[in-house]
């Protein structure tokens, strides 16, 4: 399992002349960062995943900063931050969305609409004329990203953070149950008579 992951990752040459990474130059080299060990892996997969859901843009290069900041497994921080891509990437900000709203206890969408149903209705002096101008419109549309915005961060970091956490925990605990699973396997072979 350990080479079918090193052979779908990209190496550390095509790591170094990627077009994100070059900047990082000769820190690249560090063997740390492409050693395959149990604090290293869950690290490098735990800062790919953070900065994946956390960062819309830019996920590979503050990825591999901090896997060279926090000496974790490169070649996964870079791997993992594709657990947004454009499949994932509608369930995932809209679920932030939402767990936003919720922690925050801001009225959802529908109640908002309702209120400004109801204004509409109080002051139809207001509604009456002509369209709105393409300004006004401008102006509504980044009223709404604005009060989205909040909402969306605090559910994106609280999303980023909890799963960074797990994504850590299993990966070292997996690790640790497979290399007891191990040892206790070659223990025995030892201890078995031989046929």
């Amino acid at each position: 399992m350990k080479q079918r992951i090193k052979n779908w990752l990209n190496t550390q040459d095509g790591l170094r002349h990627h077009r994100w990474l070059r900047w990082m130059g000769p820190v690249l080299h560090q063997p740390r960062l492409w050693h395959f060990s149990r604090r290293g892996i869950a690290m490098g997969v735990a800062v790919g995943i953070f900065f994946g859901l956390l960062v819309p843009i830019a996920q590979m290069p503050l990825s591999a900063a901090a896997a060279v900041a926090l000496r974790a497994n490169l070649p996964m921080a870079v791997a993992s931050t594709f657990v947004t891509n454009p499949v994932t990437f509608a369930p995932v900000y809209y679920g932030a969305y939402r767990l936003g709203k919720v922690v925050l206890g801001e009225p959802s969408v529908t109640e908002r609409e309702a209120m400004a149903e109801l204004e509409i209705t109080q002051a139809p002096e207001k509604t009456e004329g002509a369209k709105p101008t393409w300004t006004q419109r401008a102006a509504r549309g980044l009223e709404h990203l604005r009060t989205a915005g909040k909402p969306l961060a605090v559910g994106l970091s609280i999303i980023a953070t909890l799963s960074g956490l797990l994504v850590y925990g299993l990966i070292s605990g997996l690790w640790i149950l497979k290399t007891r699973w191990e040892r206790k396997r070659r223990l025995r072979q030892r201890s078995s008579p031989p046929a």
